[in-house]
């Protein structure tokens, strides 16, 4: 089904308005590859029915074609240097505000069909066991992850993955030790699956009702939204985050540009960042 360059700039506007993604001029057939089932499924003959239909949907035509058109690409443990970077330094800063206050926040903000939120769990797992008896109780620590894809979210709350999405990063060891095997099914067990919370969420939406966090990432999303919609995006983490709290956000983005209220800090090759103190 052939999109005209008038219904892609219709669809173009409205994925913008709704999602903050933006396609890029010249994208016409990623439109066209991406939403013809749901034209068809919907009885429309063109894209003009489509986006005709879509304007006067209250959500799940519209959750439908935002799916269609998010790109969930994730893994396990994404980026050896950030994954070190976490470990060795996010982790014990993590570890050391849960000897002081009552609960330690960690926001996965992107966080596709849930491989980030588990593995940053797995991870602060692995660093409780190693300090034993005197480390902060599980109970502390509480992971929100979000996402725009109801079906990424879906997906991420089942905590089951088969044997693809899990050759996709995944550490033996951690395969071994934090997942239950159900035929060819992998299945995160309750005391990992049990630290993060899913919920569907638009990032060009208040980020107030989400309180402060400890740790933010938002991580490779960016990039697909326009200049004004990461400014924005940039400023609600920063109000959202602790004053000596952690942010980070994919090997190819920086705020610079955007703000200048975080500093960079080189960590074992990544770069993660924190606000910059007045």
């Amino acid at each position: 089904m052939a999109i005209s360059k008038e219904e892609f700039q219709l669809i173009r506007q409205f994925l913008h308005d709704h999602s903050g993604i933006l396609v890029n001029e010249g994208k016409e057939y990623l439109v066209e590859n991406r939403l013809t089932v749901l034209l068809v499924q919907n009885g429309c003959e063109n894209f003009t029915e489509l986006y005709e239909k879509l304007k006067k949907d209250t959500g799940p035509l519209r959750n439908k074609v935002i799916d269609a058109m998010t790109t969930n690409e994730t893994l396990w443990f994404r980026d050896a240097s950030f994954a070190t970077a976490v470990t060795e330094t996010v982790i014990p800063y993590l570890l050391g505000k849960a000897m002081t206050q009552p609960q330690v926040r960690i926001w996965s903000a992107a966080c596709s069909t849930g491989q980030e939120p588990y593995s940053i769990a797995m991870l602060l797992h692995e660093a409780m066991e190693k300090i034993g008896p005197k480390a902060p109780a599980l109970s502390k620590f509480r992971i929100l992850a979000t996402d725009i894809s109801p079906s990424a979210v879906t997906i991420a709350k089942t905590a089951r993955y088969s044997q693809l999405a899990i050759s996709r990063g995944m550490k033996p060891e951690f395969l071994e030790k934090y997942f239950s095997k159900n035929g060819m099914v992998y299945e995160v067990k309750p005391e990992i699956r049990g630290l993060v919370e899913f919920k569907q969420f638009n990032l060009k939406d208040d980020f107030t009702p989400h309180g402060v966090f400890d740790f933010v990432m938002c991580r490779n999303v960016l990039i697909y939204f326009s200049e004004d919609l990461k400014k924005a995006i940039y400023q609600k983490i920063h109000r959202g985050l602790a004053k000596d709290g952690w942010m980070a956000i994919g090997a190819s983005e920086s705020p610079r540009g955007y703000t200048d209220a975080f500093e960079q800090v080189l960590i074992k090759g990544a770069a993660l960042f924190r606000p910059k103190r007045v």
